[in-house]
């Protein structure tokens, strides 16, 4: 994937994951953006090592993986931005 396709899935994939979990996060859009991205790339390596399949492109399979990264990315930064 290119990197505006990994920018693309990012924002689609941070957004949908702030839907499933709102609240309060420090940083609004840019932060959810980074999140996105990185989630895809988190959700793609997890999503290999379990034998999902890895993110690919704009595709169903790829968002879902990609999502569900950005919802674990997200749990994790919550966890860390209480603490300080």
């Amino acid at each position: 994937m290119g990197i505006i396709s990994w920018i693309i899935l990012g924002l689609i994939a941070g957004a949908i994951a702030k839907l499933i979990i709102p609240g309060k996060d420090p940083g609004g859009i840019i932060v959810t953006i980074v999140i996105g991205i990185i989630g895809a790339v988190v959700g793609g390596y997890i999503g290999t090592l379990l034998g999902f399949g890895k993110a690919t492109g704009l595709n169903l399979h790829s968002l879902v993986i990609a999502v569900a990264g950005s919802i674990i990315l997200l749990l994790i930064y919550r966890m860390f931005a209480r603490r300080i």
